[in-house]
């Protein structure tokens, strides 16, 4: 059977536009960092290098070598964990030149170090990118989780984030990092503003008591 995100996890890719508390499991994911303005050439590059490996990965068996487990599946979408410099914490608005993150794509269970170094190769052998070194492979496990559909522009988040922080405030909850992910449903280079969606997700846990 086909592995499709859209299909098979809809509670962690596709919410509603209200808040919901969800529980996120270990995931893999192929992992790029960068600092500055994501409307810049550079950004692009990021997504260009992970995307190129991540059709690597699916493209295996018409290559010629099936991995291990191999399952077809549907791409996952492009997600990114975001934070700001010292710098840019201390701004009353936001510089977007200080924005610092880690943008991703999540790979199915199958994948292993060794399939991922084999898609480096593939993709090395086609035009080698400087990016590519910067590329990593990993886990990463988070848990409880408050997270929201975003339709619209990315400027106009902090409307949903504003329910967001008042959904933990009503449950008790508190979150964990100032940190947050946004998983991009839609190609903000095919879709106008208006209509974009992106999944908002916030880190949390309960409050303590004790304190």
């Amino acid at each position: 059977m086909k592995l499709e995100w859209r299909k098979q996890e809809k509670d962690l890719y596709l919410p509603k536009e209200k808040p919901v508390l969800i529980t996120v499991p270990q995931q893999k994911f192929l992992m790029i960092r960068g600092q500055g303005n994501p409307n810049q050439e550079d950004f692009a590059e990021r997504v260009a290098v992970l995307y190129s490996l991540a059709y690597a990965v699916r493209m295996m068996p018409k290559q010629g070598y099936t991995p291990e487990g191999y399952t077809e599946y549907t791409v996952y979408p492009l997600e990114g964990v975001w934070d700001l410099t010292e710098t840019g914490r201390k701004l009353d608005t936001l510089n977007k030149g200080e924005l610092v993150y880690t943008i991703m794509i999540r790979q199915p269970d199958f994948v292993t170090k060794d399939v991922v170094e084999r898609a480096l190769e593939s993709v090395r052998k086609k035009k080698h990118h400087p990016l590519l070194d910067e590329v990593v492979f990993g886990n990463t496990e988070e848990g409880l989780s408050v997270q929201i559909l975003h339709v619209g522009s990315y400027d106009d988040e902090p409307r949903s984030f504003e329910l967001m922080k008042e959904f933990i405030k009503n449950n008790n909850l508190e979150r964990t990092t100032l940190l947050h992910k946004e998983i991009y449903l839609t190609d903000a280079r095919k879709v106008e503003p208006g209509k974009l969606k992106t999944v908002l997700r916030y880190w949390v846990k309960p409050q303590n008591f004790l304190h």
